[in-house]
């Protein structure tokens, strides 16, 4: 069997999967509350697996927008006395910092954002990295993977609780919409498809044992 690297896979990409939790719909003015992300890694056989999830809870930035329907939703209070949360700006420089050495130890050039409705969370990290004035983003700037696209394909599913229910991944509504839970859902959830898709031979496309065929007649010299 042979080893495939994770920087092969998406041409230099590393996906990294994301989640927020926001005070409403508005970028701009409505607050980033929490943040999560889920670095995934690829085995010698080229399936992928989280690795690891970092959780970030966030102070509301000065002058933000607090939706009451959207904290009733998540119910995120982000003013309880016992909230450990950080200013974006340093949630924002300790993730890149964990994605940079990520990208660092697996050669890959660039990290991409993975998310469930992806346009959604991408364009409230966009604001954030804006807003705190921060230049070196390792992320793409607009290009994403989509897991509610790619479940619709692969499930007929695009809420990611349906979707992970297909891809028989437990799912807890109670848990869900915290960035955390949702984060690593939507990062298992990104794996399985992945994975089913090189178990049908989507990738790499040609097949081990076609390359091991190939290395076999080129060493002998035929």
């Amino acid at each position: 069997m042979a080893n495939h690297e994770i920087k092969e896979r998406f041409r230099g990409f590393l996906p990294i999967v994301i989640d927020v939790e926001t005070a409403g719909f508005n970028q701009k003015t409505d607050a980033l509350l929490e943040m999560a992300a889920s670095i995934v890694r690829m085995d010698d056989n080229g399936d992928f697996y989280i690795h690891e999830t970092i959780e970030f809870l966030i102070k509301p930035f000065e002058g933000a927008n607090l939706e009451k329907a959207a904290l009733e939703f998540t119910g995120i209070d982000p003013f309880a006395p016992d909230r450990e949360d950080m200013p974006e700006y340093d949630a924002l420089k300790e993730m890149f910092s964990k994605v940079q050495k990520e990208l660092k130890s697996t050669g890959c050039k660039r990290a991409i954002l993975v998310g469930h409705n992806a346009a959604f969370d991408h364009g409230f990290l966009n604001a954030a990295i804006e807003r705190n004035g921060i230049k070196r983003n390792p992320f793409h700037p607009f290009s994403s993977f989509d897991t509610a696209s790619l479940a619709g394909l692969v499930f007929g599913q695009t809420v990611l609780a349906k979707a992970c229910e297909a891809a028989s991944i437990p799912f807890s509504n109670s848990e869900a919409h915290s960035a955390k839970y949702d984060t690593e859902k939507t990062a298992e959830l990104f794996c399985e498809m992945v994975n089913r898709w090189k178990q049908l031979g989507g990738w790499p496309l040609i097949s081990n044992e076609a390359e091991e065929s190939m290395e076999s007649i080129f060493n002998s010299g035929q």
